[in-house]
């Protein structure tokens, strides 16, 4: 509690001399209300009049009808600028632009003038497409969702992210790296901060059909967000409220490696309350990405329910209450090498018990690892309305997610390649996330104010098992052959053969315990932490003229493993040139970033361990804990329209960050965990065009270059993450820096009123992405360009790798370029397996590597390639400006359909044909990442899918 005085004590004067510096307005949530009241010119009330809200650029299209006191509201609005049309018999068209910015929503009066003829009235419309918003963002709403082929049916909402939003880097299993940070992506639902990591491997993410729409903010955060910051997704979820006739759909699809899916969605409610309501399941043959093209032992489901409530006690008092579940479990896929494992018989001991010194190896099955995943959510929200210009928000919410990791019921099938993995591994991880926020917003003439905290605690709760079930693991195995070789069998160093000249030097008697092969048990770990996290912040926005002013400080409190406190700034700028329809922006932000909380307190504690240690590859030198580190971020950009139609916005970013996270793995299991690396370095661009509706027709592009640049040492956390980069202090390319990417999407609706192809629609996408870095392949690079002569210079990618022929020729060896020598390998570079070589696509000679027919053990350097990794030309390699890359792909994607298929007029069915890779490119994500290991794009995938409206 001391902690917290002191720091409150040193943000509350920077908030308050805020406040006092700042004016007023504000913003609670994520939507407000558009309330407005329709008359005629004499002042008469206008009932049954017609009232269509609509932002091209997201796509929100909404409708009302106005009451008999010629009243009408659209609740539940995303804060966006919209198009108000109405339209009623006897009168001319009237079209008026309004803004919503806040919770405390808008009012507007809209005049009608009596029909003299077809014609509109204009209000304010010029300049539609474009925003005086300073912070970079992209708007979708829900039409997109369902219109955009996704790749990944179990993580939609991540795809929709990665397809629609420039500076994303697409990687496996639904995971997308924002603006050249690991995973560094916050959730805010419903005004609820969700920081944790959202990738299916980690948690469930909420259903992307209880979404309205999302905002994705790629520039600087404003100070209302915290946490993880690189990308910050604003999600307005579903209400029922004001729907007063039952709304929604029945679907159910079905598609290649034998997915299907089913769900409804039901939204009702009357002027006063509301409740949405979706319940949905999966099931798929190929659940993850997996290590090979050829899908086998990927199997998964997906449950999802989520349910939103909407009461008004009066005007000025109203709640909402999120509640969600999901549930998911989905096998770890194989690769070729993880079949007809061979390993040691009933754990290495003989008949009639104790160890054998000759053990006998057996086909001990298949590698057969899985793992489920329940999350829960609740989420109540207070809505009190002061006065016409100010609301007060307050809010609590408790989320958890369930993680259960299970070994293969043999445990000595989980054995698999000295590069990947040498023991069984079980967990049950929780992360129980509860707390409280609440926000104030007053708005009035130029000023949006808003004021706000959240405290939340974190409650982390780890319990991992590891078993060695590799009987020749150097650190566990007491003897060696007389080539320097680790035994199996062999029990104690007493029992070598040849007395001490046969006993392993590297033995660790640390580990007999827990060695399978050995007669060995599971080492036991618990490890927990309670991370409290308190955020302080006042931001206005500004209104002046043709310039629109976002200024705000926050104050981020971090009390975890270690203790953390800093005031942030933020401040966005963005000036109108209106004769142009050109906003030109400028925005900073410093934030706290602190560490990631999956398998947080493993990766700190692990290697004081002396079990761990070893099994976690942990370098001397590098500190348990992790300390949260800090930003600087700056953002220049501008938006143009051109012409009525296509609207541009792009901006170029400088990130630097001192004590930069980034993540390693555990064996090939989906336990992964936080490292901090000393620094980074993000210079990147990013570029968003659309065209929203032209004549049916709409299309977007979204590109990004975005270059990741981190530089050594590591400074906290577990693993051996880099090549030969690592402990200097060279600057390296992480694994998701890549350097072009760009999506496109082209739409087109039939619209011909009583023909049969009336609501025939068809979309197509096109990824292009350049390649993620694959530091593990072998590459040639001895001499150092800048520095000739110099031997496997420090910041070459191609130190384990580099050899030569017997007469000189330069050559490659097949190894782990990545895996750093130590004691744990005696000292020597790993070598790939044929698998592996397969995988990556290695040819020597024109000779391709097959799952069972590895390549020679060493290939000369102009003999070497690969069809799916891009490998730097003899001493060209360079760890910061030509890594080894994955090979560049493009993936196409159509999706076709039929609304209302039998032409009913309530009562409504929808058909919807999708073609996943239509060109079925064999391509890979990445190549033994230390993140998460080898990964293979969709292969072609087909899916049909019916809706029923009513």
């Amino acid at each position: 509690m001391q902690y917290y005085r002191g720091a409150l004590k040193r943000i509350l004067p920077i908030l308050i001399l805020s406040l006092a510096t700042l004016s007023s307005q504000a913003q609670s949530g994520n939507a407000g209300a558009i309330r407005g009241t329709v008359t005629d010119p004499s002042g008469a009330f206008i009932p049954n009049a017609t009232v269509h809200l609509t932002n091209d650029v997201s796509g929100l299209d909404q409708t009302a009808t106005t009451d008999s006191t010629g009243q009408f509201v659209f609740s539940n609005v995303p804060f966006n600028p919209y198009k108000v049309a109405v339209t009623a018999t006897g009168f001319t068209r009237l079209s008026q632009s309004v803004e919503i910015r806040s919770s405390v929503g808008v009012s507007v009066k809209l005049v009608m003038q009596i029909s003299g003829g077809s014609q509109t009235v204009t209000v304010e419309s010029s300049g539609d497409l474009i925003e005086d918003d300073p912070t970079f963002h992209v708007d979708v709403d829900r039409d997109l969702f369902n219109k955009v082929p996704l790749e990944s049916a179990s993580s939609t909402l991540s795809s929709l992210v990665t397809l629609t939003t420039p500076g994303v880097a697409a990687d496996s299993n639904g995971l997308f790296h924002g603006l050249g940070d690991h995973a560094s992506n916050s959730f805010s639902v419903d005004g609820q901060s969700i920081t944790d990591q959202q990738s299916k491997i980690f948690s469930n993410q909420i259903p992307a059909n209880s979404i309205q729409s999302i905002e994705v903010i790629s520039g600087a955060p404003p100070a209302e967000y915290g946490g993880k910051t690189s990308l910050v997704i604003v999600a307005t979820t579903r209400s029922g409220q004001g729907v007063t006739k039952p709304t929604g759909d029945i679907y159910a699809s079905y598609g290649t490696f034998g997915s299907s899916s089913g769900g409804f969605d039901v939204s009702y409610g009357g002027k006063s309350w509301g409740n949405f309501i979706e319940a949905d399941a999966m099931n798929s043959g190929r659940f993850l990405d997996p290590p090979e093209f050829t899908v086998f032992h990927d199997k998964g489901n997906e449950e999802n329910f989520f349910d939103r409530v909407d009461y008004s006690f009066s005007q000025a008092n109203s709640v909402h209450v999120d509640f969600n579940y999901s549930r998911s479990w989905f096998q770890t896929p194989n690769a070729f090498q993880n079949l007809n494992i061979q390993n040691v018989e009933n754990g290495g001991t003989a008949i009639g018990g104790g160890a054998s010194a000759n053990p006998t190896f057996v086909n001990v099955g298949n590698t057969d690892q899985h793992s489920k995943i329940g999350t829960y959510n609740i989420s109540p929200t207070f809505t009190h309305v002061i006065s016409n210009n100010s609301v007060l928000n307050i809010g609590g919410f408790v989320r958890r997610d369930d993680y259960n990791y299970y070994p293969s019921g043999n445990p000595l099938a989980d054995l698999g390649p000295a590069t990947l993995q040498t023991s069984s591994i079980s967990q049950n991880r929780t992360l129980t996330n509860t707390g409280v926020h609440t926000d104030y917003t007053y708005v009035k003439g130029h000023n949006n104010i808003k004021a706000g905290a959240e405290y939340e605690q974190t409650f982390l709760r780890e319990h991992d098992g590891l078993g060695i079930a590799d009987s020749t693991y150097p650190l566990s195995a007491p003897c060696d052959d007389a080539n320097g070789n680790p035994l199996p069998g062999y029990t104690d160093p007493s029992e070598c053969p040849g007395g001490a000249a046969g006993q392993n030097p590297y033995y660790l008697a640390a580990l007999a315990p827990y060695d399978l092969t050995r007669g060995g048990t599971d080492y036991l770990f618990f490890g927990h932490a309670d991370i409290k996290e308190l955020g302080l912040y006042v931001e206005d926005e500004i209104k002046a003229g043709n310039w629109d002013f976002n200024l705000g400080v926050r104050g981020d409190v971090y009390n975890g493993l270690v203790s953390s406190k800093q005031p942030e700034p933020r401040v966005g700028i963005a000036y109108n040139v209106k004769s142009t329809a050109t906003v030109l922006r400028i925005s900073y932000a410093r934030t706290l970033e602190t560490p990631f909380n999956e398998n947080l307190v493993l990766s700190s504690s692990g290697c004081s361990d002396a079990v761990l240690n070893p099994l976690l590859s942990c370098n001397p030198g590098v500190s348990g804990t992790m300390q949260p580190g800090f930003r600087n971020e700056f953002h220049a950009g501008l938006q143009q329209q051109l012409g009525k139609n296509v609207v541009v916005s792009g901006e170029y970013i400088w990130k630097y960050t001192h004590n930069a996270f980034d993540f390693s793995i555990l064996g090939n299991t989906p336990i992964t965990f936080p490292i901090d690396w000393h620094n980074s370095k993000i210079p990147g661009y990013a570029l968003d065009a659309e065209i929203p509706n032209f004549h049916h027709f709409s299309a977007y592009l979204v590109t990004s270059s975005v270059a990741a640049r981190f530089s050594g040492p590591q400074v906290a956390g577990a693993g051996a993450t880099s090549g030969v980069a690592l402990g200097t202090v060279y600057p390296f390319r992480i694994d998701h820096d890549e350097k072009f990417n760009e999506t496109t999407h082209l739409q087109y609706t039939v619209s011909h009123d009583g023909s049969w192809v009336n609501g025939l629609w068809g979309g197509f996408n096109w990824r292009f992405d350049s390649g993620l870095v694959a530091g593990s392949t072998p590459c040639y690079g001895l001499t150092d360009p800048v520095a000739p002569g110099l031997t496997n210079p420090p910041n070459s990618p191609c130190g384990n790798s580099t050899t030569t022929l017997p007469d000189g020729t330069p050559a490659i060896a097949m190894v782990d370029n990545v895996a750093p020598p130590s004691a744990a390998t005696n000292n020597l570079p790993l070598p790939l397996t044929a698998d592996e070589e397969f995988q990556a696509g290695f040819t020597c000679n024109g000779v391709h590597a097959t799952p069972i027919a590895p390549l020679p053990a060493v290939c000369p350097a102009n003999e070497f390639s690969s069809s799916l990794i891009n490998i730097p030309a003899p001493n060209q390699g360079d760890n910061d400006h030509n890594p080894q890359r994955i090979a560049p792909r493009s993936l196409f994607d159509v999706t076709v359909g039929k609304n209302n298929l039998f032409n009913r007029e309530h009562f409504k069915t929808n058909l919807d044909l999708t073609a996943i890779n239509v060109a079925n490119k064999y391509a890979l994500y990445n190549f033994l990442s230390t993140f998460s290991g080898t990964h293979y794009v969709t292969p072609r995938a087909l899916t049909a899918k019916l809706t029923f409206n009513f």
